[in-house]
C-alpha cells in the first residue's frame, strides 16, 4: 500500500476520530479522578454523611468585610453548591455526629461551638465555651479541633492556648459536661477512639496525650521524639485496629507513625511539613495536606511508602473522606494575608481514590 492511500482523507478521519474520542475518554477519567471548584472565602474543615448524601464546608468569608461566615451543603459528586447556611460566627472547625446526624462547628475567634441539623440546616443552639473578654492580658482559649463520639452523643473540643484545655459537650443538652485541663501548650491535634474510650491531642510541646472519656482524667502524655529538633505535632489520626496514631510535623519534613500501646515511634515517613492527616482503613492508607509545598500525599500504611502525590496549588488545608473510602476531598486555601486578603474564593478538590 502507499504513502498516499495511508494518508488518505478517510482514513486521516477515522485516525483523527479515534484520537478525539481516546482525549476524551482522557479527559472524563481525568475530571472523574480529581474534580475542583470554587466554593468560598475562607475554606476550612468538612464534614460528610452518607445518610444525607452531603458534604459540608465550613468558610469563614472575609476577615475585613464579612461579620460571620457561611456553611456550604455540597453535592458530594459534582461539589454543587446545594444549600448556604449563614452564620453570624465564623465556623472554622468542623464534625458530624452520624447517630443524631448533627453538625458541629467551632467558632474559633469567639470561642464558641454551633450544633446544626444536618438534614435541614437548621441551627439547633450554640454554646459559649470561653466567656472571658479578651484584653491585652487575657486570651480566651480558641476550639480548634472537634470529634464527636455517637456511641455517647459527646462532642470533644480542643480549646488552645498557651495552656490547653479539652471541652467535653452534652449533644444532646448543648451543655459543658466537663473540661480537661493540662493538655499542654496549643495542643491542636485530637483524635477519638471511640471503642476504646480513649482521646488523644498533640501539641506544641511535642507530646502525645492520651485521655480515658470514661473518667475525662489524663492517662499518659509522652515527649514523642527527644531529638533536640524542633517539633508541632498538628494534627493525628487514628488506625484504631493497628493501634497506630498518623502525626503531622509543621516543622520537621516527616510524618510520624506512633503506637497508642506505648508512645514508641514505629516509622518516620520522609514528606514536606504537612498538616492534616487522615487515615483510611478500607485501603490501609494515610492521606497527608503539605500547605506550604502545595501537594497531598497518599501514604501505604502497609509499607510507610508513599505511593502517590496530588499537586494542588495554593496551600490545600482539610481533609474529608466518605464513608466507603473511595472519594477524598480536600479544601484548598488562596494565598491571603491580613493585609492583603485573597481576591478568589477558596476550593473544594473531589478525588477518586
Amino acid at each position: 500500500m502507499s504513502l498516499r492511500h495511508l494518508c488518505s482523507p478517510r482514513l486521516r478521519n477515522s485516525l483523527l476520530l479515534g484520537s478525539l474520542l481516546f482525549a476524551g475518554t482522557f479527559q472524563v477519567h481525568a475530571a472523574e479522578e480529581m474534580l475542583r471548584k470554587a466554593v468560598g472565602k475562607g475554606a476550612y474543615e468538612m464534614a460528610v454523611s452518607q445518610q444525607e448524601n452531603a458534604l459540608w464546608v465550613a468558610t469563614s468569608l472575609s476577615r475585613k468585610t464579612d461579620k460571620g461566615g457561611v456553611v456550604y451543603r455540597l453535592d458530594p459528586v459534582t461539589l454543587e453548591v446545594t444549600q448556604a447556611i449563614h452564620n453570624d460566627l465564623k465556623p472554622f472547625g468542623a464534625t458530624i455526629d452520624n447517630a443524631t446526624q448533627t453538625l458541629w462547628f467551632g467558632n474559633t475567634t469567639n470561642s464558641a461551638v454551633t450544633a446544626i441539623d444536618a438534614k435541614t440546616g437548621e441551627v439547633k443552639g450554640r454554646l459559649v465555651l470561653d466567656d472571658r473578654k479578651r484584653s491585652e492580658t487575657v486570651k480566651p482559649l480558641q476550639p480548634r479541633q472537634l470529634v464527636a463520639d455517637d456511641t455517647t452523643n459527646t462532642v470533644y473540643i480542643t480549646g488552645i492556648g498557651k495552656e490547653s484545655v479539652i471541652w467535653v459537650v452534652d449533644g444532646a443538652t448543648l451543655k459543658l459536661k466537663d473540661t480537661i485541663a493540662n493538655t499542654g501548650t496549643f495542643s491542636t491535634g485530637l483524635a477519638l477512639d471511640a471503642q476504646a474510650k480513649r482521646l488523644y491531642t498533640t501539641n506544641a510541646d511535642g507530646e502525645l496525650v492520651a485521655i480515658d472519656t470514661t473518667t475525662h482524667k489524663i492517662l499518659s502524655r509522652k515527649k514523642v521524639q527527644d531529638d533536640g529538633k524542633e517539633h508541632f505535632y498538628l494534627n493525628l489520626s487514628l488506625d484504631t485496629a493497628g493501634q497506630r496514631a498518623f502525626l503531622t510535623d509543621s516543622k520537621q519534613p516527616e510524618v510520624l507513625v506512633v503506637s497508642l500501646k506505648d508512645g514508641s515511634v514505629i516509622e518516620k515517613i520522609a514528606a514536606p511539613e504537612s498538616l492534616a492527616v487522615l487515615f483510611n482503613p478500607a485501603r490501609n492508607e494515610a492521606y497527608v495536606t503539605h500547605r506550604e509545598a502545595g501537594k497531598v500525599s497518599v501514604i501505604d500504611t502497609k509499607t510507610y511508602k508513599v505511593t502517590k502525590t496530588y499537586d494542588t496549588p495554593v496551600y490545600p488545608n482539610s481533609l474529608a473522606l466518605s464513608a466507603d473510602g473511595k472519594t477524598l476531598y480536600v479544601t484548598v486555601k488562596q494565598k491571603s494575608t491580613r493585609q492583603q486578603e485573597a481576591t478568589q474564593p477558596d476550593d473544594v478538590i473531589r478525588i477518586v481514590l
